[in-house]
């Protein structure tokens, strides 16, 4: 067996060195140097413990884009009497298409004659067969980014409170709000509205922070989403979470409990394209003065 081994190794040098004849610049073979000259000790003096298998890698460009594709290369000590272990790797490729190069590499080396000094051939069948899985990625890539904009989705909830004073809960929507970055704006006053748009877990993560655990007189009137191309912030109809306060008609009492100008809210939302949101929230059609 030692023979064997011995024969086997002097064949694997001899491929290693035509290898680098073919691949002279640097960088398109990796290899540990010292390796090889372990392997040449071996040689020299069989007596001792077997060296580590040989292994090492090969840059290949493919195509006119020239994609790189990495040729890894494990030789077992009895290789060439055994198959190599070969893996073809690329960050152009997706794992799938990965895993099927990487397949029909396995199927065409197990096809050769044992005995036979294989890696170039590898080199080869990976040249000639690789631009096909990269065409395909391309396509795949292109159709994920395409349908990831059609699934873009931007959603717009309407709260209404009977009324909103309190300045710790007005901090709480603010902080929250600039948290899960939402748009929209907070109406403080009697009534009280607040309306935000962002991703779709981000508001109903608001809406489930804002009412816990006992805020009675709110509820959510609507909810609007919006199927975007591109970034949900080309659906914003709101830049930023606006502090929106109007003057008020009058003032009742110590608790300041006072009732917010809802024509100056009306003409607020339809600056906003939401005029017709005016009914669900208050259950009348608003109707603006002229002037």
């Amino acid at each position: 067996m030692a023979v064997t081994v011995k024969e086997c190794l002097e064949l694997q040098l001899l491929e290693v060195e035509m290898l680098l004849s073919m691949f002279p610049k640097k960088g398109e073979i990796n290899l540990d140097e010292e390796a090889v000259s372990t392997v040449q000790h071996y040689l020299s003096n069989t007596d001792g413990a077997l060296p580590p298998q040989l292994q090492y890698s090969i840059a290949l460009e493919i195509g006119e884009a020239k994609v790189k594709v990495e040729l890894q290369v494990l030789l077992p000590h009895t290789y060439p009497h055994v198959a190599p272990q070969l893996f073809a790797r690329s960050d152009a490729l997706h794992r799938q298409q990965q895993l099927q190069l990487n397949t029909g590499l396995t199927s065409h080396i197990n096809s050769l004659g044992s005995g036979d000094l294989c890696v170039y051939e590898a080199v080869l069948w990976v040249k000639d067969n690789c631009l096909p899985y990269l065409e395909n990625s391309k396509v795949s890539s292109e159709r994920a980014s395409e349908e990831a904009v059609v699934k873009a989705t931007l959603q717009r909830m309407w709260i209404y409170s009977h009324h909103i004073y309190r300045q710790e809960l007005r901090k709480k929507i603010f902080d929250c709000a600039k948290r899960l970055n939402l748009t929209g704006f907070c109406l403080t006053g009697k009534p009280g509205v607040i309306c935000v748009e962002g991703l779709q877990e981000s508001c109903e993560e608001f809406w489930s922070v804002i009412r816990y655990p006992n805020w009675k007189h709110i509820s959510c009137k609507h909810v609007e989403k919006i199927e975007t191309e591109g970034s949900i912030d080309n659906a914003r109809l709101f830049r930023a979470f606006e502090d929106l306060q109007f003057q008020a008609h009058g003032d009742y009492g110590l608790r300041n409990d006072y009732h917010m100008d809802l024509g100056q809210f009306l003409e607020f939302l339809k600056q906003h394209q939401s005029e017709s949101v005016f009914q669900i929230l208050f259950g009348v059609k608003g109707k603006l003065s002229d002037k």
